[in-house]
């Protein structure tokens, strides 16, 4: 009975750290004034709330974010968003912002030297696992079956993984494990990814996330800052060395990740580039898309300010508001004009004539008559000037945006105050 009872109340003796410093440089300009993790999704989200949703729905309410690089969007959505825990009942989210609190001279030098700088905090928590959590991943997961997998296993650390095809794993980190899923080797980007047993196609992927005893991390974690050839990253250092001395083991996604439908393919995407933005957000339009965002179940949290519905307007056979195969966030007017498969955030508006297919809006832009748009990221707050058309001329938005090798162009509002010569 106590050991049942020990597991059921595991979440509770966690802690969940998210890392949320990166800036996402392969986003280019979208992440000029914004780290990674704030970057808008889906419509009325940001990147982190997936993880932090993630956290709530699998039962851990002890939660800190660990944040760098321009962090202050990131920093005022956490405060607005997710400010309703209870700490009367042991639940935070606390932000813990680079702040050199040992080394004086430097700021978080990598994932596993910002854990490190904040050990003090971590240790008058006294937690007894604790999970290691990337802010900038799309994904629904319960944490809670990772770390159940975790205990009765016994190990010291786990790696979560997903699987994918072994011409594409030299992108990431990748697992050899034997047969029993312990870890046999851990290989940070490697030409000749190790195959998954009986799978001679595929390789395990680390999600960049992990599962460690509190003890012994805190233990390893003083003993890699001492370490002077050490770059102070779990994925680079810390996990590789401890595979050959601890019991590591992976933890395969499909065990644990909340999927669409029975049978579905497990949902994890890296939306580090602006093609797999601009994509990943595109395929929320379909009809069944892989990211099911309606399950009551298994919520997305986030905080958006109070708006009024989506308007259309106009019925005119030349002028008529109207959307198709799009989301339309609260806020937003489509004026005469037409949107499709598109996805507006909040408080855009579409003025008549213009025309938007397969376009990514974020919030607050103003989009001008007679525009049209094709295959664009719109940055926040833009305001797009009458005529302008983008999509149909490959060396055009080339001169004057920032257009990726597959078509994507970037459009921010400097960018269009230089054509106009402000």
């Amino acid at each position: 009975m106590s050991e049942r009872r020990d597991l059921r109340l595991a979440p509770r003796r966690a802690i969940a750290l998210v890392l949320a410093g990166g800036r996402g440089s392969r986003l280019h300009q979208l992440t000029d004034r914004r780290a990674k993790p704030a970057v808008y999704f889906g419509g009325k989200y940001r990147i982190i709330d997936f993880a932090l949703s993630n956290c709530i729905n699998s039962g851990f309410r002890r939660i800190s974010v660990l944040t760098q690089y321009k962090s202050h969007s990131l920093l005022r959505h956490l405060q607005r968003g997710w400010g309703f825990f209870r700490g009367e009942m042991n639940e935070f989210c606390d932000l813990l912002p680079a702040q050199q609190r040992i080394d004086e001279t430097s700021w978080y030098k990598g994932t596993a030297d910002a854990v490190y700088q904040n050990l003090d905090i971590l240790r008058g928590h006294r937690p007894k696992y604790v999970l290691i959590l990337a802010g900038d991943h799309i994904y629904k997961m319960d944490y809670g079956a990772m770390l159940l997998d975790h205990i009765e296993r016994e190990a010291d650390v786990t790696v979560p993984c997903v699987e994918v095809p072994r011409a594409q794993a030299s992108a990431f980190g990748v697992m050899d494990v034997d047969c029993s899923g312990r870890v046999v080797r851990f290989l940070e980007k490697p030409k000749d990814a190790p195959a998954m047993p009986g799978k001679p196609d595929l390789a395990l992927a680390s999600m960049g996330i992990y599962v460690f005893n509190a003890r012994f991390l805190f233990e390893e974690l003083a003993r890699d800052a001492a370490d002077p050839d050490s770059t102070r990253d779990f994925g680079r250092d810390l996990v590789p060395y401890l595979v050959p001395r601890a019991k590591v083991m992976a933890h395969r996604f499909v065990d644990s990740c909340i999927a669409s439908a029975p049978g579905a393919e497990p949902y994890w995407r890296d939306v580090g580039t602006l093609d797999a933005y601009w994509e990943a957000n595109l395929d929320l339009t379909k009809v069944t898309p892989a990211l099911d965002m309606y399950d009551p179940n298994w919520p997305i949290f986030t905080y958006q300010e109070q708006l009024p519905p989506a308007k259309f307007v106009f019925d005119r056979e030349d002028r008529r508001g109207m959307s198709v195969d799009s989301l339309v966030s609260g806020g937003c007017v489509v004026s005469g004009s037409t949107v499709r498969q598109s996805l507006l955030f909040s408080q855009v508006r579409v003025n008549s004539y213009a025309e938007l297919n397969e376009a990514v809006v974020l919030p607050a832009c103003n989009i001008g008559r007679r525009v049209r748009l094709r295959k664009v990221v719109v940055d926040r707050g833009c305001n797009i000037p009458e005529g302008l058309v983008v999509g149909e001329d490959p060396a055009a938005d080339a001169a004057r945006f920032h257009r990726t090798a597959d078509g994507v162009t970037l459009i921010t509002q400097a960018m269009l105050d230089r054509l106009s010569g402000v």
